[in-house]
């Protein structure tokens, strides 16, 4: 799980102290660490950015890179970490006049920065201050840390002795600060039923919808026109972006094509995908970055011979690491946020396939055929996805893989089995809510789980609430209705 989706279940089971405790036992940076960054956390979380989705799936993208910026830092053996730019939309949590110049009419202001930063505590630190956030509370915490660094560490396998900081009500009429728990429980009461919002904003997403409706039928004629002349297989986003930004990416291609045909002719046989950068992705797919200009994008085409023998080389590794492995399918999954880029995957594949070779784990040829596997270089201990799948960290120890595989074979058979029945049940629900809701269209987030979705659609046909007919609707975790009037309702939305 990511630091967003461990910080939302602690707040939504009112656990004070659970977002501590899990990223404790996950050793990012200790008790002390997760505590200073509380006032970042509710200064940043995504649950207070409902109404607006753009800023919301921003700052969960760099919580999540931040996130693993901290794992790669207690990494044992970690030398240096990689330079890594944030970007977060940062709620103003202070009193301070001098602030509103900078905020937006929301209610919040953008911050960059670039973390270079070697430990934990300087990541802390620096993260705080980026964002202009008081690091007056870090003083008793770095004093704490230089004390545990002289003592001696705790032994494998005992439990470290830890307890939480509960923060005084003083605290925050003293700092200015808004109490992030008053605040949370007030969300929690103030949060409308589905039928109540629904009626005070249909007709805007109504309104929107009809407005966008020639915008969505010029997006689809160039997506296929695209397809048909380019010889694509398909045309993708990375992100949720209007109809009207996508039309005019398409446009962009499409002018491309004709000023210079000859430079477009590597792209037959491939998926599109427009993402935040140029190259080709894990999956295979070319990557148009949206801020590119198109000399970028001819000289990606011209390299897609290059990166298609590449793509070929991963493929075949897959296929080794398969062998030595009983026959479990190296698979790669697309996950929110930043695109893994094929170079990157290559890499991993490689690592891994040179420590699995010299001793090479005993496993029947076939004992594993049918199971799957993803591989991850960011992970630090072995895993079974609740799908199904095996989760496998690049630097796990060939034995210990060896003997979790068989142990867990069993297991994994029954959730794929499982994952199967309910991936078919959503299927049938979803179908069912468009028809029986007569929706112009059911989709869901990335972020939404099948078994969440599942109940979702259940709860949505016993109600059967009118005020969507002919609706684009899509489960999401917030209420909002989007520029091109979709309609977003959270998967637990209150009846």
């Amino acid at each position: 799980m990511s630091v967003t989706s461990m910080l939302r279940c602690a707040i939504r089971v009112d656990n004070k102290y659970a977002a501590a405790h899990i990223l404790h036992k996950r050793g990012l940076s200790g008790a002390e660490a997760i505590n200073a960054l509380r006032p970042f956390y509710f200064a940043v979380h995504p649950d207070f950015f409902g109404q607006h989705p753009k800023e919301r799936e921003v700052n969960e993208n760099s919580l999540k890179r931040l996130n693993g910026y901290l794992e790669n830092l207690q990494k044992p053996g970690a030398r240096s970490v990689k330079p890594t730019k944030l970007t977060f939309y940062v709620r103003d949590t202070k009193t301070k006049a001098d602030m509103e110049q900078e905020l937006r009419p929301s209610g919040f202001r953008p911050v960059s920065f670039t973390l270079q930063t070697k430990d934990v505590l300087s990541t802390v630190l620096d993260v705080l201050q980026s964002c202009r956030l008081s690091a007056e509370h870090m003083q008793g915490i770095k004093a704490s840390a230089q004390r545990n660094s002289s003592r001696p560490s705790v032994p494998d396998g005992a439990t470290p002795f830890y307890r939480p900081i509960k923060w005084d009500k003083s605290y925050y009429t003293f700092t200015g600060y808004r109490d992030p728990e008053e605040e949370l429980q007030h969300a929690k009461r103030v949060e409308p039923s589905l039928s109540l919002w629904l009626r005070n904003n249909e007709a805007e997403a109504s309104r929107k919808q009809k407005a966008s409706q020639p915008r969505r039928d010029e997006l689809q004629r160039l997506k296929d026109e695209l397809c048909q002349k380019l010889g694509l297989v398909d045309i993708r986003w990375q992100r949720s972006w209007g109809m009207a930004h996508r039309c005019c990416q398409l446009q962009s291609l499409s002018r491309l094509a004709l000023q210079s045909p000859e430079d477009l002719y590597n792209l037959r046989g491939h998926t599109i995908l427009y993402s935040d950068q140029s190259g080709m992705n894990a999956s295979g797919y070319v990557m148009l970055g949206t801020m590119d200009v198109h000399h970028h994008w001819a000289k990606l085409f011209e390299r897609l011979p290059s990166y298609r023998g590449l793509f070929q080389q991963t493929e075949w590794l897959k296929e080794r690491i398969s062998l030595l492995l009983g026959g479990v399918q190296v698979i790669h999954v697309e996950r929110l946020g930043p695109v893994l880029p094929l170079e990157e995957y290559y890499s991993t594949l490689n690592h891994f396939h040179k420590r699995l070779l010299p001793q090479r784990p005993a496993l029947h040829p076939r004992s594993l055929q049918g199971l799957s596997m993803t591989l991850e270089s960011g992970r630090s201990s072995i895993g079974l996805h609740e799908m199904g799948h095996f989760m496998i960290p690049a630097a796990c120890d060939p034995l210990q893989l060896r003997n979790f595989l068989q142990t867990q074979a069993h297991e994994a058979r029954q959730r794929l089995k499982h994952r199967d029945q309910l991936e078919a049940e959503e299927e049938r629900v979803v179908e069912a809510c468009g028809r029986d809701l007569s929706l112009a269209g059911l989709s869901k987030e990335r972020s939404v789980s099948t078994r969440q979705m599942i109940p979702c659609c259940r709860r949505l046909l016993e109600e059967r609430l009118p005020l969507m007919q002919g609706l684009q609707l899509r489960v999401s975790n917030f209420y909002s209705v989007m520029q091109d009037g979709d309609l977003c309702i959270p998967w637990d939305w209150k009846g």
